[in-house]
C-alpha cells in the first residue's frame, strides 16, 4: 500500500478495496520502522491519524466521496495544528503548541486528509539542505550521506522514502521546488496569495508561500486543490477562484510556447544537469511544444536581492520571539534586557542568528536605502523580466538546481555555497510566480529536477505539462534502494 499514490489511494478507497484506518496503520508502521534512519518527522500524531482515519471511513460509508477523504498526508512543522507542536525546527519553539489550526490544516482536514504528523525542516525555514534544524539533519533517502534539500527536506524526504503519498512545504526562495528535485519528487510553489498563510509561521512575509509535495503532478493537483482558496484572515491572500486543477492535467500540448532561458546555462550549472534538461525540452518537443530560447537579464543580481529583503523581513518577524509571551525562555534573568538577549541567543541557532544580523543591518538607519531599497528596485527588473518573457512564451523551463544534492556538512562552514544552491528557485519568489518541479532523470545515483515557471495563477498549465511529461517518462516512478 505505500507505493500508491493519492490518485491510486482515492481510488482504492472509492472501490472499497482497504480502508483509511488500515491505511493509515500500514503507513505508521512504516514511518515507526524507517524514520529513524531518516529524521523526517519531529512529530508523529499517531492518535489524531487514527482518529482521522476512522471519522473518514464513517463519512464514506455514509455516502460521501472525495479524492483526499481518507488520504494520509503530513504538515510542515510550520504550519500551526491545535494542541500539537508546532516548532519551525527551532528549540525557541520546541514546547509550543499551537491553540488553532493554520488555514492550510483546517481546510485539508476538512477534505478528510488524515495527518500522521509534522515533518522535520531547517530552523524558521532558513536553509538550503535540511541541517539547520534543532532536530538534526534529514537524510536523503536516495543517499543516507546526503541532503534532501530545504527547508521542506523532511516532508520531501518522508515522500520520496514512500512514508506518506504527500505532505505540504513551504517555498520562501525555491524550500519546495529545490528538494523536490534533490529527491526525485514533483513539488509546487503556487502563485503568491493563491494559498493562505495564516497560521503558517512567518520567515518572510512578501516570499512565503504553502505548496504541496508528491510523486506526481496529478498528485499535486489533488493537494493543491485542497490547499488553494481566498481567506480573509490573510491579507495578502488573493480572491480568486479556484479552477479544478485535476480538470486541465490532460489537454494537448501542441503549440505550447516553451522559453529557455540562455542565462540559465552558465559555467555554474553541472554539465550533466544541462544534459538532462535538455533532453527535458527534446520530450516535450515530442508532445508537440515549440521551444523558443529567451533571456531574463537581470537574473544575476537575484541572489544578492534575496539575501537582503528576506533576512530584513526575518528580522522583523522573528522579533516576537522574545521569551515573555510564548517559546523557550531563558532561566533566571537578571532583568529584561538579559531576558531578550539570552533567550534569542539560546532559543535561535546559527543560521537563524546571521539572517536576523543580515536583516537589521540591511533596515538600519544610514543603510536601508542602500540595500534594502535597492533589492526591491531589483525584484521590480526581475518581475519586469517575467513580464516581458511571457509575452513570448506560455512557460519558462530550467533547470531547478546547479548541482544534485550534496553531501551532509559539505557546505556548513560557508554558507554562501549553499545560498548558490537557490540560484533558478528564487527569481519565482521574487516576482510571486507559480513554479513547479518535476523528476528529469539522475547523476551519480542522485535525483535532478526540472523546473518549469508560468505566468499568475496559472498553476493548471504547470501541472498540464507535467503531467503529459509524466505520462512519457518514467523518472517519478523509480524508488530509493531500500525504501
Amino acid at each position: 500500500m505505500h507505493q500508491l499514490t493519492l490518485a491510486e489511494i482515492a481510488r482504492g478507497l472509492a472501490d472499497k478495496k482497504f480502508s483509511s484506518e488500515e491505511l493509515t496503520k500500514v503507513l505508521l508502521a512504516r514511518i515507526a520502522q524507517l524514520d529513524p534512519q531518516l529524521n523526517s518527522f519531529i512529530s508523529i500524531t499517531e492518535d489524531l491519524a487514527l482518529t482521522q482515519a476512522k471519522a473518514a471511513d464513517v463519512r464514506r460509508a455514509n455516502g460521501e466521496s472525495g479524492t483526499l477523504l481518507g488520504a494520509p498526508i503530513a504538515h510542515k512543522d510550520l504550519f500551526c495544528t491545535q494542541g500539537i507542536r508546532t516548532s519551525c525546527g527551532s528549540k525557541m519553539l520546541d514546547n509550543f503548541k499551537a491553540p488553532y489550526d493554520a488555514t492550510v490544516v483546517a481546510k485539508l482536514a476538512a477534505a478528510g486528509a488524515v495527518t500522521l504528523g509534522k515533518t522535520n525542516m531547517d530552523e524558521f525555514a532558513m536553509g538550503s539542505a535540511n541541517e539547520s534544524s534543532y532536530y538534526g539533519a534529514v537524510k536523503n533517502p536516495w543517499n543516507l550521506e546526503h541532503v534532501p534539500g530545504g527547508s521542506s527536506g523532511g516532508s520531501a524526504a518522508a515522500v520520496a522514502a514512500r512514508l506518506l503519498p504527500a505532505a505540504t512545504g513551504t517555498d520562501t526562495g525555491g524550500s519546495i521546488r529545490q528538494p523536490a528535485a534533490l529527491t526525485n519528487l514533483t513539488g509546487l510553489k503556487p502563485t503568491y496569495g493563491r494559498v493562505s498563510r495564516w497560521g503558517m509561521i512567518a520567515y518572510a512575509s512578501s516570499l512565503d508561500q504553502g505548496g504541496p509535495l508528491a510523486r506526481t503532478a496529478e498528485d499535486c493537483a489533488i493537494m493543491l486543490q485542497g490547499m488553494a482558496g481566498f481567506d480573509p484572515q490573510d491579507s495578502t491572500s488573493i480572491d480568486e477562484p479556484v479552477p479544478d486543477y485535476s480538470a486541465s492535467l490532460n489537454g494537448s500540448l501542441k503549440g505550447l510556447r516553451i522559453g529557455v532561458p540562455k542565462e540559465y546555462f552558465s559555467a555554474g550549472l553541472d554539465p550533466r544537469i544541462a544534459e538532462l534538461i535538455h533532453n527535458s525540452v527534446k520530450e516535450l518537443e515530442k508532445l508537440g511544444a515549440v521551444i523558443k530560447e529567451i533571456s531574463l537579464p537581470n537574473m544575476q543580481h537575484a541572489i544578492p536581492a534575496y539575501y537582503v529583503i528576506a533576512p530584513a523581513e526575518a528580522s522583523s518577524n522573528l522579533s516576537r520571539f522574545d521569551g515573555v509571551r510564548f517559546g523557550y525562555r531563558c532561566e533566571d534573568p537578571k532583568d529584561l534586557t538579559d531576558l531578550y538577549k539570552r533567550s534569542r541567543g539560546e532559543g535561535f541557532g546559527a543560521e537563524v542568528q546571521r539572517r536576523i544580523m543580515v536583516g537589521a543591518y540591511a533596515l538600519s538607519a544610514g543603510y536601508y536605502d542602500a540595500y534594502y531599497l535597492k533589492a526591491q528596485k531589483i525584484r521590480r527588473l526581475i518581475k519586469n523580466d517575467f513580464m516581458a518573457a511571457f509575452n513570448e512564451v506560455d512557460i519558462i523551463l530550467g533547470p531547478t538546481t546547479p548541482n544534485p544534492a550534496w553531501k551532509i556538512g559539505a557546505k556548513s562552514s560557508d554558507p554562501v555555497a549553499a545560498y548558490l544552491e537557490d540560484v533558478y528557485t528564487i527569481t519565482a519568489n521574487l516576482a510571486g510566480l507559480p513554479g513547479l518541479s518535476m523528476p528529469a532523470g539522475f547523476v551519480d545515483g542522485l535525483p535532478v529536477g526540472v523546473q518549469l515557471l508560468a505566468p499568475y495563477f496559472q498553476e493548471g498549465r504547470l501541472l498540464n505539462v507535467a503531467h503529459q511529461y509524466q505520462l512519457n517518462t518514467d523518472w517519478h516512478t523509480r524508488t530509493p534502494t531500500g525504501f
